[in-house]
């Protein structure tokens, strides 16, 4: 038995397959989704997404949303999402700069808000495609 996944945000579906296990940061913690797995409402915090099919583990930088588990059906609506290996560390390094140099010219409440975020996305690329490279295999469509 598996459970359909979708990954979706404001701009595209990010992933979507039939997979065997989810693994996502919530704000109670890290929570793991099987088939069968009671219904639930949660909202996702920044950090990765492990997703299981079989032998293959393919893993997504996220950056918060929420998700709904119902009759094996998982959907996370996030606010930011990419593929590991879709990552370009370079720009990821480059926005995290350009994340801190805005947040420390405090030009406004906004512009810090806005650096806050670029940097939470960056540092949250920065660890997937780390570990995911360090890790990895070789990329495969599950």
């Amino acid at each position: 038995m598996t459970i359909k996944l979708q990954i979706i945000t404001p701009e595209k579906i990010v992933y979507q397959n039939d997979v065997d296990q989810i693994t996502a940061p919530t704000k109670d913690g890290e929570i793991t989704i099987m088939p069968e797995h009671v219904g639930l409402l949660t909202q996702v915090v920044p950090g990765e997404i492990t997703v299981k099919k079989g032998e293959n583990t393919q893993a997504l930088a996220v950056t918060g949303g929420f998700m709904e588990v119902a009759k094996n059906s998982v959907s996370i609506l996030a606010d930011y999402a990419i593929r590991a290996e879709d990552i370009e560390v370079l720009k990821a390094q480059e926005a995290q700069k350009k994340a801190q140099k805005l947040m420390e010219e405090k030009v406004s409440e906004k512009d810090f808000a806005m650096g806050q975020s670029e940097m939470i996305r960056a540092i949250t690329q920065l660890r997937v495609a780390t570990k995911y490279k360090r890790h990895a295999r070789k990329p495969s469509e599950i």
